[in-house]
């Protein structure tokens, strides 16, 4: 097996009121595409952000490269939120460009390949740009960073099916296999399944399932669709 990218030990995220993730323990090998899967409030989104280093941990710890994460291991993780954050007065091509002047690993082939694969006009402004358009606007900047660690929070949502194949398309086109660790929490499973190397299921924060994609498969002789049905319907 290869070794954790990403270790997690006891991790405990409380906001007022409510506790996000509850006690989990999870290793994440490097190379794997995970699928992370749960419905809405089961904790998904803050386990990405806690990964990435937007928040901090109540209790527990996050290791990324085998040390907390800081400014340095930020560096090699590159995180795509649900929200976008881009200024709409600019265009595709100035919000490429000015995304990257922020990275030492951005590739600026890759954007290229990028921008064009996803059919966007590098003149449009983004405040013209439709729902799907601006997921793959997102997708390039953040596909466009040669990171280790890509973290994806609902890459296809609310995406007409069209811009959905596209998405898909460039995150296989795009990972480097064996070396780059991809975690993509996703509600579209039915359709996004197929690249899941590993499951983890989150339900109230806590951990349900975590396990081989092919080998929950096997043992219930169902797709990871239908075995979310099952399990949280």
């Amino acid at each position: 097996m290869s070794e954790a990218i990403i270790r997690i030990e006891g991790l405990v995220k409380a906001y007022p009121g409510v506790t996000a993730l509850k006690n989990l323990n999870l290793e994440i090998p490097k190379g794997s595409i995970v699928g992370l899967l749960g419905p809405n409030g089961s904790g998904k989104s803050t386990l990405l952000k806690l990964i990435a280093g937007f928040c901090q941990p109540t209790r527990g710890k996050v290791e990324v490269f085998g040390r907390p994460v800081d400014r340095q291991s930020k560096k090699h993780i590159a995180f795509l939120p649900e929200l976008n954050h881009f200024y709409k007065w600019m265009t595709v091509k100035e919000t490429i460009d000015f995304w990257s002047q922020f990275y030492e690993n951005w590739d600026s082939e890759i954007a290229e390949d990028l921008l064009g694969f996803m059919n966007l006009r590098p003149e449009a402004k983004v405040k013209t740009l439709s729902k799907g358009m601006k997921a793959r606007l997102k997708l390039i900047v953040t596909l466009a960073r040669k990171a280790s660690v890509v973290l994806l929070d609902e890459p296809f949502s609310g995406i007409d099916p069209q811009s959905r194949g596209r998405i898909m398309d460039a995150i296989t086109s795009k990972y480097d296999f064996g070396e780059q660790t991809l975690i993509i929490s996703t509600h579209d499973v039915l359709e996004a399944e197929q690249m899941f190397d590993k499951v983890i299921l989150l339900e109230f924060g806590d951990i349900k399932i975590y396990a081989d994609a092919d080998e929950l498969r096997e043992k219930y002789n169902d797709s990871i669709h239908g075995l979310l049905k099952e399990v949280f319907e």
